[in-house]
């Protein structure tokens, strides 16, 4: 009726069957498992870039107050230079009348 070799090759198929349903399984944890993990990253890298702008806005704010101090202050130096060459020049203008 049933050979050996038919016994044994069903025996072989449903091992193999065995085996690739629980190797497709543990596929599917791995993977889930990853897409869990790369979720996680991807949450650290935009927090990551949350944190950089508000690190790099204040620091663009004192960027520019500094710059505008700067600015200010070489007026200011202008300003203090011309008014002390003005009043050079009006003492030179008193003293050679």
């Amino acid at each position: 009726m049933v050979d050996t070799v038919q016994i044994i090759l069903l025996l072989v198929i449903v091992a193999l069957t065995v085996l690739l349903v629980l190797l497709g399984i543990q596929v599917f944890f791995i993977l889930k498992e990853f897409r869990n993990t790369i979720s996680k990253a991807n949450k650290v890298l935009d927090d990551t870039g949350l944190i950089a702008q508000s690190v790099s806005r204040p620091l663009a704010s004192f960027s520019s107050i500094a710059t505008g101090l700067k600015a200010g202050s070489i007026l200011t130096i202008i300003k203090f230079a011309k008014n002390m060459l003005s009043k050079d020049e009006d003492e030179e203008k008193k003293s050679s009348k």
